[in-house]
């Protein structure tokens, strides 16, 4: 339920908004090649139907993967080089910048055709990756950065809000365009050209925000730091509520600064308590990537076939209610769940419901078999079966590993390296994403109702145990983190706190004297 002060924190949830459009590209950008590559159309313009009439199998399947990967890749080297970007020009214009790279790629992927081959589909997916890799490491750091710590967690679960919104949109972009322009190059014109908008929206709307808080602080700009954490929580600058805020930002920043004077890479990764968040970050991401959902969300067109819904509406149609569950159920989670269950046993349940159903779906699979369902077939009971299973397995991820590395990650860094550790955590997601993207086609083709024992298997005995040893983090702040990972110790921590609010009182005090001299003169 929604706390009664949400109205309190509309600036904050504006924000999210805002930033989050990016983060719906994410989402939009995954679902949308997939299906474009399946069209018939596409396959026949881009010579992936051989001499006999029928697709070539092994050519569909290297294009295929090479579409949707390609993203992957830039989003890599997007995410990587956003860490030094965001530490200098700040969270805001780091967003903007690489939102019009992002705009530059879809741009080139738009004008595909003609004289222009596939070639500028690869180049403006890679160049898009770019863009979307950037913004997936900044935007978590900069909403986290500017709420407050009693709904930091859902706010920043509106990430997975809007990667499973974008997704949805893109399955649906594509069944239209299957529906009413399947015989033009719009097929892949509308869904690719369709990125503008929101990224416009985004453009825009980064011009009514402001920057982060903690970044300004960390920078020595203490008084815009204050001005602007008084905007986000509508409260007076004397409030003594964000006079404590504020110490505590200013506190922790203080300790890393003279524990981490002149910060290099070295020091930000293996700094006391650093090294096993940089840890955590790589392997929740890793896990993440191959517990199933990349591969069913990327190819949610081909996964569909390989259990019996033959024919690209029907694969389409299927993709779209997938979709609108995956929104449906991270909502729920987000809204209701996230900040009371907590971190660790959402991770727990999901993991478990998610291998459990993966299991479930390759015994019936292994048990009928779909190799002779004619294409355009009514899909069969067992088909159907499978499919509700599916629409299951993502409520089971929507509540844990879906939205929940993100907002753990975003939890467990401080200020001073936070722009490293979620251009590490973003940097993993994508490049396992790239390799996830990369087999599945032949994963698919090759393993069969095996490719869902297999993400059962990672499901239960991977990300159950390693969720098993992580420490909660819901309704902590984002300071009191260092106590938790054992960079700073609790005593220590209190005596920089009230160092600060005594300053900070002092400052006020000053400013309301000069104030009031002002005024008698």
């Amino acid at each position: 339920m929604l706390e009664g002060d949400s109205l309190k924190n509309i600036r904050v949830y504006w924000i999210a908004f805002v930033v989050y459009w990016g983060i719906f590209l994410f989402g939009y950008d995954g679902g949308i090649a997939g299906g474009v590559v399946s069209q018939p159309y596409f396959e026949t313009y881009f010579g992936l139907v051989g001499t006999s009439g029928t697709v070539d199998k092994a050519k569909d399947a290297e294009v295929s993967s090479n579409v949707v990967s390609v993203l992957q890749a830039g989003a890599f080297f997007g995410a990587l080089g956003s860490a030094r970007i965001s530490a200098w020009l700040g969270r805001r214009w780091t967003l903007v910048a690489f939102t019009l790279v992002f705009s530059v790629g879809a741009v080139l992927a738009t004008v595909a055709g003609g004289s222009r081959g596939i070639g500028y589909i690869y180049g403006g997916r890679v160049v898009s990756g770019i863009g979307i890799g950037g913004i997936s490491a900044v935007a978590p750091a900069y909403v986290s950065e500017c709420s407050p710590k009693n709904v930091r967690g859902r706010i920043t679960g509106l990430f997975q809000i809007m990667v499973a919104l974008g997704g949805m949109v893109s399955y649906f972009v594509n069944l239209g365009v299957g529906l009413h322009l399947a015989d033009s190059t719009m097929v892949w014109r509308v869904p690719f050209g369709l990125q503008l908008v929101p990224a416009g929206l985004m453009c825009l709307g980064l011009l009514t925000v402001k920057e982060s808080p903690r970044w300004l602080a960390s920078k020595g700009r203490v008084r815009e730091a204050i001005g602007n954490l008084a905007y986000f929580r509508k409260e007076q600058p004397d409030s003594p509520v964000l006079q404590l805020e504020m110490a505590e930002i200013e506190a922790a920043i203080q300790e890393e600064q003279e524990a981490r004077k002149g910060l290099g890479v070295r020091e930000a990764f293996f700094g006391d308590g650093n090294f096993i968040r940089f840890v955590i970050a790589f392997a929740i991401f890793v896990l993440q990537q191959w517990s199933g959902q990349n591969s069913v969300s990327n190819y949610s067109p081909q996964v569909f076939t390989s259990i019996g819904f033959t024919g690209t509406m029907n694969s389409l149609l299927a993709s779209g209610i997938y979709g609108v569950v995956k929104v449906l159920a991270t909502t729920v989670f987000i809204f209701l769940f996230v900040e009371s269950l907590g971190r660790k046993i959402s991770l727990l349940i999901s993991a478990v419901g998610m291998g459990a159903i993966f299991f479930i779906v390759g015994a019936v699979l292994k048990a009928h078999p779909v190799d002779n369902i004619q294409a355009g077939q009514q899909p069969p009971p067992a088909s159907k079966a499978m499919a509700a299973m599916l629409y299951i397995y993502v409520c089971f991820y929507s509540m844990g590993w879906g939205p929940l590395p993100w907002v753990y990650v975003s939890d467990i860094f401080p200020t001073r390296t936070r722009h490293y550790g979620l251009a590490v955590a973003s940097g993993t997601q994508w490049l396992f994403n790239f390799v996830v993207a990369k087999v599945t086609p032949t994963l698919v083709a090759g393993l069969g109702y095996k490719l869902f024992f297999m993400f059962g298997a990672i499901n239960i005995g991977g990300m159950f145990t390693f969720s098993l040893f992580l420490p909660e983090t819901k309704g902590r702040s984002l300071e009191e983190m260092d106590i938790i990972f054992g960079a700073v110790s609790f005593e220590v921590r209190e005596t920089f706190i009230e160092r600060h609010k005594r300053e900070l009182q002092h400052d006020i005090q000053i400013s309301a004297s000069e104030m009031s001299a002002d005024q008698k003169v």
